[in-house]
C-alpha cells in the first residue's frame, strides 16, 4: 500500500464509517460510546456500504472494522428489548431473516476479498460478522465471545459459524462456558490470519487488504467462489440455515422468558460480560 494513498471519506451514514484508501474500501462500525453496538440503522447503512462498495470497480478489497477501543459488543440488546421485545414470531424471524443471517451472509459471498480488521470486544452477533470475512487480522487485546447460550437462552447467534472457524470441539467449549478467548489463542487454533500489536493493526490490516486488492478482479472472484463451494459442498450452508431457525425457537422457550421476566440489564450486563 502506498504511503501516500489518498483517504476520501464516504459521506450519508450515520452509524459507520466508510474511507476509500486507495483500492481498499473500510466500512466502520461507528458508535463507539455504545462499544459499536450493532443498531438496526448500523447493519442497514453497513450493508447498503458494502453494495457500493461491491458495485465500485475501483475497490478490490474490503475491510469490516470498528472506531475506538472495540470493533463491536454485538446485536444492540438495549434496542432489541425496547423495540422488538413483543415481536411476534414471524415478526422476529423475518427482521433476523434480513439483518443478521442475510446481512452476514452476504458479507461471506461479496466477490471480493474480505479482510476483519479487530480491537477490543468482538462478541454475539459481530463475532458471526467478523468471522464471515475472507481474513481476520487482530490486535493482541482483541477478545471473542458468544455468551448467549448461559446469559440469554439462546442458542447462541443467528449464524453458528463457529465450528468452521475453531473446530468443534472448541466451539462447543466456547459456547457452552461462554468464557471469553482471547487473541492470542484465537491465533493458536487458526481463527486469525494475523496478529499485531494495537498500534500496529490499522496498517497491517490495510497493508494485507491492499494485497488482495492487487489481484485480477475476475480470478479473485471465481477462486473465492471456489473455496466459498468447497464449504457448501460439506453442508456448510444447510447447517447454516437449520441453525437459524433452532435460534428462533429459543426466543419463545420457557426458559428465555424467565430470563427475559427477570430483568433485561442483568442479561445484558451479563453478555457483555461474557459470563
Amino acid at each position: 500500500m502506498n504511503a501516500e494513498a489518498k483517504i476520501e471519506l464516504k459521506t450519508g451514514y450515520n452509524d459507520i464509517r466508510v474511507e476509500y484508501i486507495g483500492r481498499v474500501a473500510r466500512i466502520a462500525h461507528d458508535r463507539p460510546q455504545a462499544r459499536n453496538a450493532e443498531s438496526t440503522r448500523l447493519l442497514d447503512e453497513m450493508d447498503a456500504a458494502l453494495d457500493a462498495a461491491v458495485a465500485d470497480e475501483r475497490i478490490g478489497a474490503i475491510i469490516i472494522a470498528g472506531t475506538g477501543d472495540h470493533f463491536s459488543a454485538g446485536h444492540d440488546l438495549k434496542e432489541a428489548m425496547s423495540e422488538r421485545a413483543a415481536y411476534s414470531v414471524e415478526q422476529r424471524w423475518e427482521y433476523e431473516a434480513k439483518r443478521y443471517f442475510g446481512y452476514a451472509l452476504k458479507i461471506f459471498d461479496v466477490p471480493k476479498p474480505t479482510v476483519a480488521q479487530v480491537q477490543g470486544a468482538c462478541m454475539g452477533g459481530a463475532f458471526m460478522v467478523a468471522n464471515l470475512c475472507d481474513m481476520m487480522v487482530a490486535s493482541e487485546d482483541a477478545y471473542f465471545a458468544d455468551p448467549v447460550v448461559r446469559s440469554l437462552a439462546a442458542a447462541s447467534v443467528e449464524v453458528l459459524v463457529h465450528p468452521y472457524v475453531m473446530g468443534l470441539r472448541r466451539a462447543k467449549e466456547f459456547l457452552f462456558t461462554g468464557e471469553r478467548m482471547d487473541a492470542a489463542e484465537a491465533y493458536r487454533i487458526g481463527m486469525i490470519n494475523r496478529l499485531v500489536p494495537r498500534a500496529e493493526l490499522e496498517s497491517a490490516t490495510l497493508a494485507l487488504a491492499a494485497r488482495c486488492a492487487e489481484a485480477p478482479p475476475f480470478a479473485a472472484m471465481v477462486t473465492k467462489r471456489s473455496l466459498n463451494r468447497t464449504l457448501d459442498l460439506q453442508g456448510f450452508r444447510t447447517a447454516l440455515s437449520a441453525h437459524f431457525e433452532t435460534h428462533q425457537i429459543t426466543h419463545v422457550t420457557e426458559e428465555a422468558r424467565l430470563i427475559r421476566q427477570a430483568g433485561s440489564a442483568g442479561a445484558i450486563g451479563a453478555a457483555k460480560q461474557g459470563a
